[in-house]
């Protein structure tokens, strides 16, 4: 490799850092100002952030780029949605193998369970799936589906995850049966279990976790070892986790060590 493409790849690393740094504090910028700011090309910006985006670090827009963290607020969900993508579509796929015709499932509000949601969707053929759901997305990502009956909770709209929660919803999650519930996190560890950053959220997903036979986290690799607001769901009382690849060697072991199958996918 010559001199001159290391020293060029050098130079990228430290303007996609800078960048980084601007988004983080300012929380939005644009591409045109970038390509001004660095003296590079608006195609080189818009590749640099195109990688930043993949690690994590900011979220592409229309014209520019977006803060990942929310200044601390939860992340809206077409922001969250954008987010580690390719890992939440294969979690997504794997976990939507398997469901089988004829069974009951919960979905949280999640953007991984709607990435599994999408693919219960282009799978079809379908007889009878029931998919109990306080997610608005996953609903209408299901409604209409030959086969597929979507139910859903009453409750408050939260629209920073298109959710429903709240009380009103009690009534029926405490009456249904599901064979599975499919269910993300905003942090997972082995002491904490799988946990959320909203109450009204969580108390959803403890009524889905009492209704399933079965708890299937849904958790991509910057959700292990993080703890947050409160437990849903004991790991003791997890049956399965899915997430890309790697897991963390000695949490997947303990894990296993503990009876919980851990299904490990590239993403």
């Amino acid at each position: 490799m010559s001199s001159e493409r290391i020293q060029g790849e050098v130079f990228a690393d430290e303007r996609r850092d800078a960048i980084a740094r601007l988004v983080a504090d300012v929380g939005r910028v644009r591409v045109d100002d970038l390509a001004d700011r660095f003296g590079v090309s608006t195609v080189t910006i818009r590749k640099d952030l195109t990688v930043l985006e993949q690690g994590g670090r900011l979220v592409r827009a229309h014209g520019g780029a977006l803060s990942a963290t929310g200044a601390g607020q939860e992340r809206a969900f077409e922001i969250r949605k954008r987010l580690q993508r390719s890992a939440k579509d294969a979690i997504g796929r794997a976990a939507a193998d398997m469901v089988r015709d004829g069974e009951s499932i919960a979905l949280d509000a999640s953007t991984t369970a709607h990435a599994m949601a999408r693919h219960l969707r282009a799978r079809g053929g379908w007889l009878h799936l029931t998919v109990v759901t306080n997610g608005l997305r996953i609903a209408l990502e299901l409604a209409g589906v030959s086969g597929i009956t979507v139910v859903m909770p009453g409750g408050f709209v939260r629209p920073e995850a298109l959710s429903l929660v709240g009380p009103m919803g009690e009534g029926l999650l405490r009456r249904v049966n599901v064979s599975r519930a499919f269910l993300g996190a905003t942090g997972f560890s082995v002491e904490a279990g799988l946990c959320d950053g909203t109450e009204g959220e969580a108390q959803i997903k403890g009524l889905f976790v009492a209704s399933a036979t079965e708890v299937v986290g849904l958790i991509d690799h910057t959700k292990w070892s993080r703890t947050t607001l409160v437990t849903f769901c004991p790991t003791a009382s997890i049956g399965t986790v899915i997430t890309d690849a790697p897991a963390p060697p000695t949490m997947a072991a303990a894990l296993r060590g503990a009876g919980v199958r851990v299904i490990e996918v590239v993403g």
